[in-house]
């Protein structure tokens, strides 16, 4: 007979790998990996946008001035905010009563389950990742790097502020064969690094972060080959935690977010991400990140939980169980990111 249970057994289930769940998208993704570690996943607790305050310029009333001179005390406006819509995604874990009734028992029903929500769980785990990667022109997509850290930074509109109007929000963007005058090889991607690196410093503030996709990678690491710059467990425990392994550049880790992802073979749809990415990061693309402005925003109550109450089909016999989240990514500080691609 079926397991009068099966409600509570799929949702102790689901509810118990909730936290786990959390914990491998931190470690499922190098970007997300290492906006954990600086503590800029920061959860929302409501409202119709997701608001990021952020600087946009300079306090206007510095001077120099000797004995009585008057000073300028005029009001500077420094600050404004950027809004980004709330995204939401769902993952179905699903079952059937004839499917109840030949895995009867609480020991059956709940292989079943497990087998289900493991698979569940990845799909979540690699349709955010894509989203990450993505222009955000999917519909209810999350918005990705490509939307964030644009190849065309001076037009577009992000976070409702206009590329075109205002130079601060523009990030910088350097493109191998228009710009450099060849396509990206391992001969000339580190003069290349040098001169977006060089546009996205400012003082101490740098990228910490570099994401590379396989094509990228190969040629960067092909370049210091003879010198073999791998790093160390304890130079990005973050990373070599999550099983990353990352190079060094400056002194930003670069690491490659494509691998079986990055191949056209993937067998994960890339309309989930949106624009040019099939897994990880677009082809021949190297992200300069400063990750202090990059910020993933969970809504604190749809970080990838079960949503209640469960779910019954109104005309088939199954029960239904959904995995949600809402949020997006955010930016702070535009110019401070760069990105390198072979256009």
């Amino acid at each position: 007979m079926a397991f009068p249970g099966l409600s509570e057994i799929t949702t102790t289930t689901l509810r118990n790998r909730t936290g786990v769940l959390a914990d491998n998208f931190t470690r499922n993704n190098a970007l997300i990996a290492r906006l954990n570690r600086k503590g800029k996943v920061k959860p929302f607790n409501g409202g119709r946008t997701i608001v990021q305050e952020l600087a946009y310029a300079n306090n206007q009333t510095f001077q120099y001035y000797s004995g009585y001179q008057l000073l300028n005390i005029a009001p500077s406006q420094t600050f404004t905010a950027a809004e980004y819509p709330i995204r939401q995604a769902a993952v179905a874990v699903t079952i059937s009563g004839l499917e109840e009734i030949q895995n009867s028992g609480p020991n059956a029903i709940i292989d079943l389950l497990e087998s289900r929500i493991e698979n569940a769980e990845g799909t979540f785990l690699n349709g955010l990742s894509l989203g990450m990667y993505g222009d955000g022109s999917l519909t209810g997509s999350i918005n990705g790097l490509q939307n964030l850290v644009s190849t065309s930074p001076s037009s577009g509109t992000v976070g409702g502020i206009d590329r075109g109007t205002y130079p601060f929000w523009r990030n910088f963007a350097y493109r191998a064969v228009t710009d450099g005058g060849a396509a990206l090889s391992s001969a000339n991607i580190q003069h290349y690094m040098n001169t977006v690196w060089t546009n996205v410093v400012r003082g101490r503030d740098m990228p910490d972060l570099i994401v590379a996709d396989n094509q990228a990678y190969v040629k960067y690491l092909e370049s210091l080959q003879a010198i073999q710059r791998i790093t160390t467990d304890n130079s990005a425990p973050d990373l070599a935690e999550a099983g990353f392994m990352s190079l060094k550049y400056m002194t930003a880790d670069v690491v490659m977010d494509g691998g079986y992802q990055g191949t056209t073979s993937d067998p994960f749809s890339p309309t989930y991400a949106g624009g040019t990415a099939v897994g990880g990061a677009p082809t021949n693309t190297m992200w300069f990140l400063n990750t202090n402005y990059i910020h993933w925003r969970p809504y604190e109550e749809r970080n990838m939980v079960p949503l209640d109450p469960k779910r019954f089909s109104v005309n088939q016999d199954a029960m239904v169980r959904l995995l949600g989240f809402a949020g997006n990514m955010t930016l702070s500080a535009a110019f401070l990111q760069g990105v390198l691609n072979n256009s």
